[in-house]
């Protein structure tokens, strides 16, 4: 019979945006009870690519404290409220995953029937959204106006976020040690990480470690061998070129994701820079080529030279194992299509304080993976939901829309398609608005509509949809210049 391990001890291999995060909150919810210590090393590099997020990193910062105007100025954030798909159902298409939500429900019946009701072009959808004319005419507000509150998160950049979280987490009493981490040691009964030894002879031990870091998953992978599910059938990008680039005058308040030949570039304007990428798949673009296209497609001057990630696309079968939990890039990876990698640190995080156990035992290790896999799968479903549906004329687009699909995802656009139904679980990530605004924005538009659009007639119908647009321009009016937010 294995010997129990209580948790009083815990070692976080890592620093970036995953170490110093989990770092952070576990020292502030847990810090009186357990002894954390974070390892990371000057001399191993970070992704540091990851600037553009989703509104649920809102909660994160309130919990931590964190004052939003220090946090802006700190991190050189922008504020971001929504995501702008260029190219994405055929090369003139565009439209955007913006927060929030769209129209008004009439009771228990979603907006989007009555719009489709009167059969308006798809683009008129989004004249119904307060995030995306918000967003279109450069304005932002942190205000509540007339029962109306943008949806909103940030463009940040990430190692400034590390370095800030850095402080508040020595300051919540987390030691930090400097060190490369040359030995893994299993105890040889259980098979759990005893220890660590860095190549400076230092040997540290814990009950409970947390893996961050990176692709090369130093823990859960080289030391566990936990294994992994690889999705690269269903999204085969697996190449991003990453530069800077200098500042520019209008700081809009929405990333952009322009579809290229054999994948997507993005585009989040920071208040000091811009963060530029191309995601790409080998296959079909070779890494020279990819790199000569985004250089050339820079809305300004880089600053640096382009890094070139490699990845490939799935999770860890185990993101739990034993006595390790691996949080960020050591988990999985999602490609960061909807800006759902530092949501996607967060969530484990916040899993991990859920779960956090006294002493370790497989129920508590097989619910968090459970409920960790759910949320990649949702999330993974609904990046392939964009490369599906498109119209583009080239190889790799043309893979994509053959591709075969998960059925989970399958049977969300055979849904909506025949019936208008979105049928969104409460624990998922994304919303029925979310889902809708991908699948009208690439062109479906359900054959079937729900019978309760009926119940108002045509004219009242019209007069509820023309009085919703009216109301939000009115709002935006009212609305500052998103760059006023930085003077």
């Amino acid at each position: 019979m294995k010997k129990k391990i209580d948790v009083k001890k815990v070692i976080i291999v890592g620093g970036g945006t995953a170490g110093w995060m989990t770092a952070a909150m576990l020292s502030k919810l847990l810090g009186t009870q357990i002894e954390i210590t974070l390892v990371e090393s000057t001399t191993v590099g970070t992704v540091g690519v990851g600037e553009a997020t989703i509104p649920s990193i809102q909660l994160f910062n309130s919990t931590l404290g964190i004052n939003e105007t220090d946090f802006v100025k700190a991190t050189q954030a922008s504020f971001k409220l929504g995501i702008q798909f260029e190219g994405w159902g055929n090369e003139d298409s565009d439209y955007m995953h913006a927060f929030g939500v769209i129209g008004k429900d009439l009771g228990l019946s979603s907006f989007h029937y009555y719009w489709l009701q009167q059969a308006e072009s798809a683009k008129k959808f989004w004249d119904h959204s307060l995030n995306y004319q918000t967003a279109k005419a450069n304005k932002f507000s942190l205000t509540k106006t007339q029962n109306e509150e943008l949806a909103y998160a940030y463009h940040f950049d990430a190692n400034l976020y590390a370095q800030y979280l850095k402080k508040i987490s020595l300051s919540q009493g987390v030691k930090c040690v400097e060190g490369f981490i040359s030995e893994v040691r299993l105890n040889d009964e259980s098979g759990f990480i005893q220890e660590i030894e860095l190549e400076t002879g230092e040997i540290l031990s814990a009950d409970l470690f947390i893996d961050c870091s990176g692709f090369k998953g130093l823990l859960i992978e080289q030391a566990l061998n936990t294994g992994f599910d690889d999705w690269s059938d269903y999204l085969p990008c697996d190449h991003a070129w990453a530069v800077p680039s200098e500042k520019i005058d209008s700081i809009k308040p929405y990333t952009r994701s322009i579809a290229r030949d054999a994948g997507w570039q993005w585009q989040i304007p920071l208040q000091h820079r811009v963060g530029n990428g191309l995601v790409f798949s080998s296959t079909y673009m070779s890494p020279d080529t990819a790199k000569k296209k985004l250089i050339a497609s820079l809305p300004s001057k880089p600053l640096a030279e382009p890094k070139l990630i490699k990845f490939k696309t799935g999770m860890r079968k185990k993101q739990w194992n034993k006595n390790c939990v691996a949080i960020g890039l050591s988990s999985g990876f999602l490609e960061p299509l909807e800006s759902t990698s530092i949501h996607l640190i967060q969530s484990a995080i916040l899993r991990l304080i859920q779960l956090f156990p006294k002493t370790i035992t497989t129920e508590i290790e097989d619910e968090f993976n459970h409920l960790s896999r759910m949320e990649f799968e949702e999330i993974r479903d609904f990046i392939i939901l964009h490369y599906h549906l498109n119209n583009r004329r080239t190889s790799f687009w043309k893979y994509c829309r053959e591709m075969d699909i998960p059925e989970s995802l399958s049977r969300r656009i055979r849904l909506f398609t025949k019936h208008a139904r979105t049928n969104i679980g409460n624990q998922e990530l994304f919303s029925a608005t979310a889902w809708q605004q991908v699948m009208i924005g690439q062109g479906i538009i359900p054959e079937n509509n729900h019978p309760i659009s009926n119940v108002a007639n045509e004219k009242q119908t019209k007069a509820f949809m023309q009085h919703n647009k009216l109301r939000i321009r009115e709002i935006v009016k009212g609305y500052e210049s998103h760059e006023s937010f930085f003077i």
